[in-house]
């Protein structure tokens, strides 16, 4: 099996390979600060995105290039992409990582997994199925077809296990129908529970989060088992901090603060202490699933994302909290106004009711009075990819 012995162990284990995987990577880094215990990981300077762009293309990389076995590239939705390099023995920690994860999700050998993850430069496609042939489940590499097809062969193949963006999920949900489906593992982009339990409900699956990024190795850092109840972070192979954004001081338990990475057996690229930007908190405390590794919750956001101190989810949660809006929308920003652009559910919804109904709980739940617009079903913009949610006008 891919899963290793270190799945369930106790945390002061967990703690003693951490140390030693800690100084390697240091070493490896050339990283020069004493470290005699974690804490100590906290007198080491932050890396940021910045760090990486200003080493473009491949000075980030910590080995020669013809130990490179594969390149990578971020997706570049805030700012210019970064390269991302991986050795062979990376490439196998990965499958393995992520192998763990969708068994922990309850895919099995056999399971058939439509993996409509995109295939290319960004990591996402080929992180599901390198884990699930490592599992021995079937992979149906859809990405790229059009949504119809993608539609036809999770119905005629019987795919059990859906792999995709949230958004394209959305997307689906219109006209798949009746399906075999039994799973969905979202990620690479922000989703609220709201709109998992809108998901659930259209497409008959329970909707597990998923986390990566590709400047750490893609999907595969944090996954939720079957429960759903907390993404469990692969703590043997990723030290995970949550700091907060303005003081840079490391936070408590279910404190929401932003995300920071250090990577524990990359040989590429190593990074330490990496800010992610992303707000979430965190939970060590063991889940009923018998695992003892931490666990994040969902993402509120990036602090890129803030809106005057809001943040897209917060809109989300409210908008699908409205039965007759449809699950694809657009935040508009403009210099004095914001504007909400959504769709109803059908067209026996009516648009100017719907409109009054979404700026009143907007108003009544966040202080926030945007222009709500209510579009036609279908006829905003979507993407196979990542959703693009805030428009700046």
């Amino acid at each position: 099996m891919p899963t290793t012995t270190i799945e369930a162990p106790l945390r002061s284990a967990l703690h003693e390979l951490q140390l030693r995987r800690l100084r390697t990577a240091l070493a490896r880094r050339e990283v020069a600060v004493p470290v005699e215990t974690l804490a100590d990981l906290r007198r080491v300077p932050f890396t940021t995105k910045d760090d990486l762009r200003a080493q473009y293309p491949l000075g980030m990389m910590t080995v020669p290039t013809d130990e490179l076995a594969r390149l990578h590239s971020s997706s570049g939705t805030s700012g210019r992409p970064t390269i991302v390099g991986h050795t062979y023995r990376d490439l196998e920690i990965w499958a393995d990582l992520m192998a763990r994860s969708l068994e922990a999700a309850g895919v099995r050998p056999g399971t058939i997994v439509h993996n409509a993850y995109p295939y290319g430069l960004t990591t996402g496609g080929f992180g599901f199925q390198q884990g699930a042939e490592r599992l021995g489940a079937t992979v149906v590499p859809a990405a790229g077809a059009p949504l119809e097809v993608q539609a036809a062969l999770i119905r005629d193949l019987g795919a059990q296990v859906l792999c995709c963006s949230p958004s394209f999920a959305a997307q689906l949900a219109d006209v798949l129908g009746d399906s075999a489906l039994e799973i969905g593992l979202f990620g690479g982009e922000m989703w609220t529970p709201r709109l998992g339990r809108r998901l659930e409900a259209a497409l008959g699956l329970k909707a597990l989060n998923t986390y990566g990024l590709s400047e750490v190795i893609g999907p595969g850092v944090a996954s939720e088992c079957h429960l759903g109840c907390g993404m469990h972070v692969n703590e043997d192979h990723f030290l995970v901090e949550v700091v907060d954004p303005a003081t840079l001081e490391p936070l408590g338990d279910d404190a929401l603060g932003e995300l920071v990475i250090t990577t524990l057996t990359r040989e590429a690229m190593p990074l330490i202490r990496y800010r992610t930007g992303d707000l979430t908190s965190l939970t060590t405390q063991p889940c009923a699933c018998g695992r003892v590794t931490a666990r994040l919750h969902s993402l509120l956001g990036r602090r890129a994302d803030s809106l005057g101190g809001l943040f897209p989810s917060q809109i989300e949660e409210v908008l699908l909290a409205e039965p007759g809006a449809g699950l694809t929308y657009q935040i508009v920003v403009g210099p004095s106004q914001l504007e909400l652009r959504c769709e109803p559910v059908d067209r026996s919804v009516d648009p100017s009711a719907l409109a009054d109904r979404i700026a009143a709980a907007l108003r009544k739940q966040l202080g926030l009075d945007p222009v709500v617009f209510v579009a036609p079903p279908g006829s905003l913009p979507r993407s196979p990819g990542k959703a693009v949610r805030v428009v700046h006008a």
